[in-house]
């Protein structure tokens, strides 16, 4: 009978998940190699903003089933979430994954079962067992699974939940075994496969959105091009019974859709040319918002004899989220400032940055000359603006 979890990364995903457990009445365990995240999270506070994760954090570390160390410790259950980012080139990089990997393997015993939930290229799952064996661990008696998360920032406690899960074994029997596991906190459709197929279908389903989105950015260029509104153009398309195009933006951000496809272009080769592109149309989206807001400001230098304080209104990777991993916001606050602009920042989810002082959004379209909307949240949607917006976000 499965009583003890352990957790290894307490990030977006990990933190979430132990929580859960928790307040499911398993024994949780989390591992974070970051002390001051430790130290948070036993004090049943959280060191991101995600909505009723604190709840279930304070509800979890107050029941005594939850407590954070820097250690793991021996259990029935792993679960390795860590960051699966990707070195310069667009190699993945699978460092974080081997090192938790080696560091649960003294722990691992006969009959436990090995989860990765990191989203990670065909065959790291593999890897890990081949890193567990290496380092003591007999896996021909443990079973090693991967279950990617497929949830969405903002909704993540809900998802966790309700969402279908794909779990894929290295073998039937941990695939079956996973599964069991899964079925006793997830209330969607728990869905069985290999440990190949469960990892190329997370990178599937991101990139595909990217595909997606693609379109939808390199509409908004063209119709720039055209001095045609894309938001008509998108909306008055739409009205065909078979076609959804999504909203255009200033690229893609976080660590799911902006870094996923890459790895299936790096072991796909010219065989993954219609995911390439779209990652190279999305990012160049951002380079070409960045350009627009240049030529703007331009344009207020040589009317006003003084170059413009530039307000970037969001800087997280989508709306009402404090997650700026891969965001493509931050990046253009970044280029602009990089390259002597007057920055204004804005981000009214977070409260310090090491690059940029947070400015109340309020206060920063009193004081800006142009302001930049690269992110929708909640509260620029609520502003009573009334000036002609452009494809870019710049307010004239």
């Amino acid at each position: 009978m499965i009583k003890d979890i352990c957790v290894v990364g307490l990030g977006y995903i990990g933190l979430p998940t132990a929580a859960l457990l928790a307040n499911k009445g398993y024994n949780v365990h989390g591992v974070d190699v970051v002390q001051s995240t430790i130290d948070t999270i036993n004090q049943g506070k959280i060191h991101i903003v995600e909505p009723e994760l604190d709840v279930f954090v304070k509800g979890a570390v107050n029941s005594g089933n939850l407590k954070a160390d820097l250690k793991p410790s021996f259990a029935d259950v792993f679960i390795i979430s860590v960051p699966t980012p990707f070195h310069k080139g667009y190699i993945p990089n699978l460092d974080y994954v081997a090192s938790a990997t080696r560091s649960i393997a003294s722990y691992v015993k006969d009959e436990n079962i090995v989860i990765l939930e990191s989203t990670s290229p065909v065959g790291t799952t593999e890897m890990v067992e081949k890193i567990l064996k290496e380092n003591g661990v007999n896996t021909a008696k443990i079973y090693v699974a991967h279950c990617p998360e497929r949830v969405l920032p903002g909704k993540i406690m809900k998802e966790l939940v309700q969402n279908d899960r794909i779990v894929g074994g290295l073998t039937d029997e941990a695939s079956k075994r996973t599964a069991e596991f899964y079925k006793t906190f997830v209330n969607g459709e728990v869905l069985q496969t290999d440990a190949r197929t469960a990892e190329m279908a997370k990178l599937t389903e991101n990139s595909f959105r990217d595909i997606n989105i693609a379109f939808a950015n390199e509409l908004s260029i063209l119709c720039d091009k055209f001095n045609i509104n894309v938001w008509e153009l998108i909306r008055l398309a739409n009205r065909h019974p078979r076609v959804n195009i999504l909203s255009p933006g200033v690229g893609v951000g976080g660590h799911c859709i902006a870094v996923d496809p890459w790895f299936i272009v790096h072991a796909g080769g010219s065989d993954a040319r219609l995911i390439k592109t779209s990652r190279e149309v999305n990012t160049y989206k951002t380079q070409w918002a960045t350009e627009k807001i240049k030529n703007a400001a331009l344009k207020f230098e040589l009317e006003n004899g003084k170059k413009p304080k530039i307000a970037c209104m969001g800087l997280a990777f989508k709306p009402d989220i404090d997650d700026l991993r891969e965001s493509p916001a931050l990046g253009v606050a970044r280029v602009l400032k990089k390259q002597g602009f007057d920055i204004i920042a804005v981000e009214p989810n977070i409260q310090t940055h090491s690059e940029f002082e947070i400015v109340d959004y309020k206060e920063a379209l009193n004081i800006a000359d142009l302001a930049v909307f690269l992110v929708g949240h909640k509260e620029f949607k609520e502003l009573d603006i009334k000036s002609e917006l452009d494809f870019c976000g710049v307010l004239k």
